[in-house]
């Protein structure tokens, strides 16, 4: 186990009330205002006391390289009705892994990747 959690991200978009709009929709966060005028930066405590995980997944050589964080929800395919609700598209439909985890990828209204997953059952 890493010393150095990952404790923060960070998303960037040309159009941050659009992006506050769709992640408050899609998964209830509220965020304040912490950057001055021209230079927006809107804090949100979505990750509450508990930490989060990650991966590194290899690409081939023509795929893009991509930086990607999944929010654990109750119900992905309801996640991803609810993106795209809220301006978003569902890249990948929910797959359920041999493990029992399901999960799918989103993009959000300003071109951002993110993911959704449930954790198997007992997991």
């Amino acid at each position: 186990m890493s010393s150095t959690p990952v404790t923060w991200f960070e998303i960037g978009s040309d159009r941050p009330d659009e992006a506050q709009r769709f992640y408050a929709d899609l998964f209830g966060w509220s965020f304040e205002e912490q950057g001055g005028p021209g230079n927006s930066y809107r804090q949100t405590a979505a990750g509450g006391e508990r930490g989060i995980g990650g991966a590194i997944r290899g690409t081939d050589a023509a795929a893009d390289n991509y930086a990607i964080f999944y929010a654990q929800v109750t119900d992905v395919a309801e996640a991803c009705r609810r993106a795209e609700a809220a301006g978003g598209t569902v890249l990948s439909a929910p797959v359920t892994a041999p493990s029992g985890l399901v999960h799918a990828r989103l993009c959000d209204p300003s071109g951002n990747l993110l993911g959704v997953f449930t954790p198997p059952a007992g997991g």
